[in-house]
């Protein structure tokens, strides 16, 4: 059991910087090695994990000693690939963002991966550990008797600006639907506690990034749409994603509906975001609904404002470190995301794009879209 958590990471992008403030704030964890290929980013980096060593490459990290664990924070695209290369060379434990793979064809070798790999994987989603979607995650049966109908509404930002672009086109993100939305099929099993046997999607791209070009080429990634899903108990999810929202005063809103109430929490975006003439930003709330007797019931849920300071998900990917570098020191016995939850995560992900490009709703039985381009 190490005293202290040691860290590699691959990718210190907009995202692996978060990470980076987080693990900062933890008590007896040090990042001890850094590898970014863009050398803006990797100077970055260093502003929050001064005493870390640059390296040339994913091999190059693994051969640091000192490491306890390695984040995988790079291009959604590179995943699989370099979760392969750890396998090969270190299997150390292994904290993966979201989403775990991009591509239908990846799913052979993360079967063949999962099968072999010793050490513990957790995939980042961290949309499970922002405070107000906990609350709700731990009350809803008991508010609800019972979830028959859950929604998530995400009104946002366009995608921000990441090097290469990689995030603005498919073939690199998996779609939007996979890139963004992966979080909340992820939220929707783990709610209803249940898998889901179809997917039906109506989307677009009608307002951001029609107007740029990259080596000749436009982006070609939707920013708005709807997901229809049904669950093997009958119930049923509905996702609601809009990008062209950020005028909005709730970022994420998720409401589950059973036959003895209503639970709902709200979720304001990232402080940076809200303006100064506005005053404070947006408090995250909860609020139950009973329908017998009748009478909302409202409740602040605020967040430490250092850890909210840390990054955009409000608190999210500290509280997620937390849980982590306890699997690492063995006080925690397993992971919470697994390899199989961020693999349905993105099935379902991968379902919504074809569904919305073809029309058709998408049955899901185990490996239904191994054949789904992106």
């Amino acid at each position: 059991m190490p005293a202290k958590v040691r860290y590699g990471v691959i990718g210190c992008g907009m995202m692996g910087q978060e990470h980076l403030r987080n693990i900062a704030l933890l008590p007896d964890t040090d990042v001890v090695a850094i590898f970014e290929p863009d050398t803006g980013m990797a100077q970055e980096a260093l502003k929050f994990a001064s005493s870390a060593k640059l390296v040339d490459s994913v091999d190059a990290l693994l051969d640091v000693e000192e490491l306890d664990c390695v984040l995988i924070v790079s291009p959604n695209h590179c995943h699989v690939p370099q979760m392969e290369e750890i396998r090969r060379k270190r299997p150390l434990p292994l904290l993966v963002e979201k989403p775990l793979f991009t591509d239908p064809k990846d799913i052979a070798a993360l079967d063949a991966f999962k099968a072999s790999y010793p050490a513990p994987v957790w995939v980042a989603m961290e949309y499970r550990y922002m405070p107000p979607i906990a609350a709700l995650i731990e009350q809803a049966e008991q508010a609800t008797g019972g979830i028959k109908m859950l929604t998530i509404r995400e009104h946002r930002f366009p995608f921000l600006d990441k090097v290469g672009a990689w995030n603005r086109f498919n073939r690199y993100s998996g779609g939007t639907f996979v890139e963004k939305c992966c979080h909340f099929f992820d939220l929707m099993r783990l709610i209803m506690k249940c898998e889901p046997v179809r997917v039906m999607a109506s989307a677009g791209q009608d307002a951001n990034h029609m107007d740029e070009s990259y080596d000749g080429q436009t982006p070609d990634i939707l920013d708005n749409g709807y997901v229809i899903v049904d669950f093997e108990n009958g119930a049923r999810a509905m996702l609601e994603l809009c990008m062209f929202a950020e005028g909005s005063r709730y970022q994420e809103e998720v409401s589950a509906v059973g036959p003895e109430g209503k639970i709902e929490a709200y979720v304001p975006g990232p402080g940076r975001f809200w303006p100064e003439d506005l005053g404070e930003p947006p408090v995250p709330q909860l609020v139950v609904s009973p329908r017998h007797p009748k009478g909302p019931r409202q409740l602040d849920i605020p967040v430490d404002p250092t850890i909210l300071d840390a990054g955009d998900h409000n608190g999210s990917t500290f509280y997620q470190h937390e849980g982590f570098v306890a699997v690492v020191r063995g006080e925690k016995a397993k992971v919470d995301v697994s390899l199989e939850d961020g693999r349905r995560a993105v099935e379902m992900g991968l379902a919504a794009q074809q569904s919305a490009r073809t029309g058709q709703a998408v049955a899901l039985t185990g490996k239904a879209v191994s054949s789904v381009a992106c």
